[in-house]
């Protein structure tokens, strides 16, 4: 176990974090469902109190253009993961043709040798190899394979599934009806935050048709959060101006679900997993919006008032990150014009990550007294400037940079180069694991 690995540990034994088994006996907590595009991602996953993180190999998932994971990395991923009682599951979800077959079925039998606590897939064809490849490890339905009634999740739990994912059209009471007709032991897994696609369930052909991208591979471009332009068929190339806002037209761009003040009516409908979507997103994200959730379903579990009280203070931790506006998708019924779930949705950015803390070496400072916070950069602060400290249990600091320095122990003014290794003499203390960032722009473009 690293210094990070060790010193994460120690703090969740003092109770910085949370876990399932320290939570309410008589109401059954949820599990927290966090996402990964690589190794620092998912350790901060871990970090920030998920109960399980889902990531995706090289190939076979629907987020190819995430970095994703080799197969060394998957295996080190799991093993940080499941030294902290968290668990991995593995996307296979892609809409298969006859020529991803035989890769597929090599990449199962990968797997069964990593030993995931689940893959995902949506494609029966898929669902078969990976039951003959994988015998041992249980199979997760995708969203993708658009499970919207009771009759679909019982025929996929009679295959042997142990866990369907929900449809994003679904309400809360049609979920609800399903818990009902479905037997006990089987687990019902929903998106209770993030992006949401303009088509069903996330089969566009958009991507495809104007890129040639096929997002139903993995490829997609979000080619619905692109600008666009009205132009008069009888005057080619003269763009007519229909804006939305002063960022531009984004008639495609769906606002962002957000869920975490009705965590009470989730776990009435019968829902086992909260998933928040985000397998392309930063650590930040990650970070913000998992401890944000983890921190809500405690304080559920432990009173329904403490919750009530909290709940201003979720969303503003939420909103410490990249994020469109919020709305709660299909949840309580069609939505209308008023949901915003379509619209002027650009993204708003209130804060800028800086880097995680990978090590707390003591600096030359004071008879080297004072404390240093290595990171591995990732956008542009100086000298001087006033950040934020992120600490997985919560109790932000906020800190001022009194130095910084090079991997070599040269003094610098500022950090420009993105991946720099940088030394920062701060005046709070910064643990291995916390997070560091600084106030953003207020918005930015759609990515």
């Amino acid at each position: 176990m690293n210094i990070l690995e060790s010193d994460i540990h120690n703090r969740k034994e003092d109770g910085g974090v949370s876990r399932r088994e320290s939570r309410g006996e008589n109401r059954r907590a949820p599990e927290l469902l966090l996402p990964a595009k690589d190794l620092e991602v998912l350790r901060t996953a871990v970090n920030f109190g998920a109960d399980a993180v889902y990531i995706g190999g090289e190939a076979y998932g629907l987020r190819a253009k995430a970095r994703n994971f080799t197969p060394d990395q998957m295996a080190e991923g799991i093993r940080y993961a499941h030294a902290h009682d968290v668990r991995v599951f593995v996307t296979a979800n892609i809409l298969a043709h006859n020529r991803d077959l035989e890769g597929a079925g090599q990449y199962f039998d990968e797997l069964a040798e990593i030993g995931p606590d689940a893959i995902l897939v949506a494609d029966p064809g898929m669902f078969t190899l990976a039951r003959e490849r994988c015998p041992d490890i249980p199979i997760h339905i995708s969203t993708q394979a658009n499970n919207t009634n009771v009759g679909t999740f019982n025929f996929w739990y009679g295959l042997g599934a142990e866990r369907v994912v929900c449809a994003r059209e679904l309400s809360l009471d049609e979920i609800a009806q399903i818990r009902r007709g479905i037997p006990k032991e089987r687990e019902i897994e929903a998106f209770v935050h993030g992006a949401m696609c303009i088509s069903y369930s996330g089969r566009c052909l958009m991507s495809n048709y104007m890129t040639g991208r096929d997002a139903n591979h993995g490829e997609c471009t979000h080619p619905c959060r692109w600008k666009y332009a009205v132009m008069e068929e009888s005057r080619p190339g003269v763009y007519l101006p229909v804006e939305e806002n002063e960022r531009g037209t984004f008639v495609f761009n769906a606002g962002d679900l957000c869920m975490v003040d009705h965590i009470p009516d989730l776990i009435g409908a019968g829902i086992d997993s909260f998933k928040i979507e985000g397998r392309m997103k930063t650590a930040l994200y990650v970070a913000s919006v998992g401890r944000a959730y983890r921190q809500a379903i405690d304080d559920y579990m432990e009173s329904e008032e403490l919750y009530r009280s909290r709940i201003p203070d979720y969303l503003s931790q939420i909103r410490k990150c990249t994020y469109r506006p919020f709305n709660t998708g299909f949840y309580y019924g069609r939505p209308d014009e008023k949901s915003m779930v379509y619209g002027s949705n650009t993204y708003v950015n209130e804060s800028v990550f800086l880097g995680i803390v990978e090590e707390s070496p003591l600096g030359a400072g004071s008879g080297g007294r004072i404390p240093r916070a290595r990171i591995r950069q990732r956008n542009k602060f100086c000298r001087g400037d006033r950040i934020e400290i992120m600490k997985p249990g919560g109790g932000d600091v906020t800190a001022t940079v009194l130095g910084m320095y090079t991997e070599d122990g040269q003094p610098v003014e500022s950090a420009p180069h993105p991946g720099q290794i940088i030394d920062l003499e701060l005046d709070h203390a910064a643990e291995p694991g916390d997070l560091l960032r600084t106030p953003g722009e207020s918005a930015e473009k759609p990515q």
